[in-house]
Order: structure tokens, then sequence, then C-alpha cells
């Protein structure tokens, strides 16, 4: 006997997304953190090392956090060798951004490790569930035009 559909209210599609994400977020974190870094530190290293060369401002707007974070971040990652600066050929007045040798290795681990979280948290998600749930929040963000490549 189908189950009888009970009126949902986008507030409540709201709360269910933001508790979802939280859980998503919490499990991310656990998993990277066996790899010794935080959410955000490796986001940018992965993203530096997919993009290089980056500007600060394109890195900020792709992994979707403050100019003003990703620098404080960034000059940590910098530190810490993970990440340098260069001035860019083209504008001696811009700076990009690159991977070193290590932030390049432990970018494979973390991507590794997000990976098997992504896998451990969706897995009781059939392949028909993941790829509604693509479309849907490709549809939330405006961004349809990356179906083109699936």
């Amino acid at each position: 006997m189908p189950h009888a559909r009970k009126s949902v209210t986008a507030a409540q599609v709201a709360d269910e997304f933001s508790r979802t994400a939280k859980v998503l977020v919490r499990h991310f974190n656990e998993r990277l953190g066996e790899h010794g870094v935080s959410t955000p530190r490796s986001r940018l290293v992965v993203e530096v090392a997919r993009s290089q060369p980056v500007r600060l401002t394109e890195l900020a707007l792709a992994v979707g956090i403050a100019q003003g974070t990703a620098s404080t971040l960034v000059d940590a990652l910098v530190r810490d060798g993970l990440l340098e600066r260069q001035t860019s050929a083209d504008d001696r007045r811009s700076v990009l951004l690159h991977v070193t040798e290590q932030g390049a290795a432990l970018a494979q681990d973390w991507t590794a490790g997000y990976e098997l979280a992504a896998e451990e948290l969706f897995r009781p998600l059939t392949f028909e569930q993941m790829s509604t749930l693509v479309d849907i929040l490709r549809t939330l963000s405006g961004d349809q035009a990356s179906d083109a490549g699936d």
C-alpha cells in the first residue's frame, strides 16, 4: 500500500537541507581530520592543485568563501609549505598561487579521503537517487550547464 504524501513546505525542505549539510560537513571533517587537516584548508589546497596558477580572488570564489577568509587560510598554508605565491609574468602586481610538491601529494591523499567519506555518506542512496539529487542541487544553484559534461 503506497504511503500517503504529506504536505511539505519550503521551510521544511530548507530545514532538512541544513541538517543534512551539517551531517555532511561533520562527516568530511572527521574523515579529513584523520589526515590532519580541516575541510576548508584541504579544499583550498585541492583547488589550487586543480586550477593552478590561480589568483586569491578566483580561489575564494571557487571554494565559496570570503576573500579575507581565503587570505588567512592561504597565509597559513604558505607557512606550512603547502602553497606558494609567485608574481605573475603577465602582471607584476598580480600574485598567483601554486601548490608545492608536498601540497600536491597531500591534495591527492585528501581527495581520496573526501571521496571515501562521500561514498560512505551516500551509500544508502541508489544511483538514480544520487542522479536526481545532483539534478535538484544544480537547479537550486542555477548550474544546469554542468549537465553537459555528464
